[in-house]
């Protein structure tokens, strides 16, 4: 099939999702055109049948509102004509969803006008779409798409509670490619991240914005670290990552929690990890405990939104309510005492992964999917 992929180029799971999506799409046989503002953040270079469409952006100071969104529909429009485009494939619901029915109607003359499916994530829906100001737009651009996925069924019921939305929504979740998201042990850092007596390697991966409640981080650590000497890397950044620097030196824990930034390779950083936290306040999916879990990383996390979907409790990880600090801190101790729970825990996660989440088991629903929604086989529309 010939698709074409929009997403952000940013960090966050959505542009993540996308691109391993189209790579693997790409090395399937299928055309893809992976379109975005910037290069997207893990994009491989040499994939046979993968080209990237940047959105070029015009700079008119009385124009400022609109113009990714016209910028992204007169792209989407071009590169369907010229590649023959059969699905566009918005991830985000606005404003990707709401440019792919733009350029629908503005096709709608030509002789192959593509179909559109849109994929939620999560922020389009449980921030962006619960603000008064966008809630019309995004139930709108929902309705209008042409197959309409989610990635948990947590989401699903967010999407249709919240919205109202009456239109058939597929549950897909994320994926891992498991011949790559495996444990790759690096001596060297896990050397230098155990000095000094420490014992134990926690890890936490986000794009540090409140949601993912960075200062709970630290504070799940200290109650730790009261207990086994342990050692926080703190992968990632955003808006929160000044606070919780400062806050980690307020505790007097500047010298054990080191912040190391962005990583566009995690898996030797997770394969030097024992533990990994993620106690935040909502997660429609959790890819970064999947990615953890992967690499035979215990996972200790908030029960919420789809992280339950994820990590089943006392088998493949933990999740706690997410505001008993007390129990994930105390979880977390458990796993760090008792190896042969730690073995248990990792070896039961990396199976799940690779039985439930690997690209070999969800890609071919989107491939089926597709096919559905070019058939015009979804239902609700």
């Amino acid at each position: 099939m010939r698709i074409g992929i929009v997403c952000y180029a940013t960090v966050g799971g959505s542009g993540v999702v996308a691109t391993e999506l189209a790579h693997a799409l790409a090395l399937r046989g299928h055309e893809i055109h992976l379109v975005s503002a910037e290069l997207p953040f893990r994009w491989r270079w040499a994939t046979p049948r993968l080209s990237f469409e940047r959105v070029d952006i015009p700079s008119y100071p009385l124009f400022r509102e609109p113009q990714y969104l016209l910028a992204l529909t007169n792209t989407l429009v071009r590169v369907a004509r010229e590649r023959r485009l059969e699905v566009i494939h918005a991830h985000y619901a606005v404003p990707h969803a709401t440019a792919a029915y733009l350029a629908r109607h503005i096709l709608s003359s030509d002789t192959d006008v593509p179909r559109t499916v849109t994929t939620l994530h999560g922020t389009d829906i449980t921030l962006v779409g619960s603000d008064p100001s966008y809630a019309d737009v995004v139930a709108f651009s929902i309705e209008e798409s042409d197959g309409i996925t989610a990635v948990s069924q947590s989401l699903k019921q967010d999407t249709m509670s919240s919205l109202a939305v009456r239109r058939d929504i597929r549950v897909i979740p994320n994926f891992l490619d498991c011949a790559v998201w495996q444990r790759r042990p690096d001596a060297d850092l896990r050397a230098r991240l155990c000095e000094s007596g420490c014992e134990a390697v926690i890890v936490h991966v986000s794009n540090f914005r409140p949601v993912k409640r960075v200062g709970l981080v630290l504070d799940i650590f200290r109650r730790i670290r009261e207990q086994i000497p342990c050692r926080l890397v703190m992968i990632g950044d955003g808006p929160d990552r000044h606070a919780a620097e400062r806050e980690a030196d307020d505790y007097g824990l500047g010298h054990i929690v080191e912040f190391v930034g962005e990583q566009f390779d995690l898996i030797p950083w997770l394969s030097a990890a024992d533990l990994f936290l993620l106690p935040s306040s909502q997660e429609s999916f959790g890819l970064a405990a999947l990615e953890a879990m992967s690499c035979g990383v215990p996972v200790v996390a908030s029960r919420v939104g789809g992280l339950p979907e994820v990590i089943a409790d006392g088998e493949t990880g933990f999740v706690c309510d997410p505001n008993d600090v007390a129990g994930m801190a105390a979880r977390g101790v458990e796993i760090l005492r008792s190896a042969p729970l730690k073995r248990r825990i990792a070896r039961a996660a990396v199976e799940d992964v690779r039985t439930r989440f690997s690209a070999d088991v969800i890609v071919p629903q989107y491939e089926a999917y597709y096919e559905e929604v070019v058939a015009g086989r979804t239902s609700g529309k």
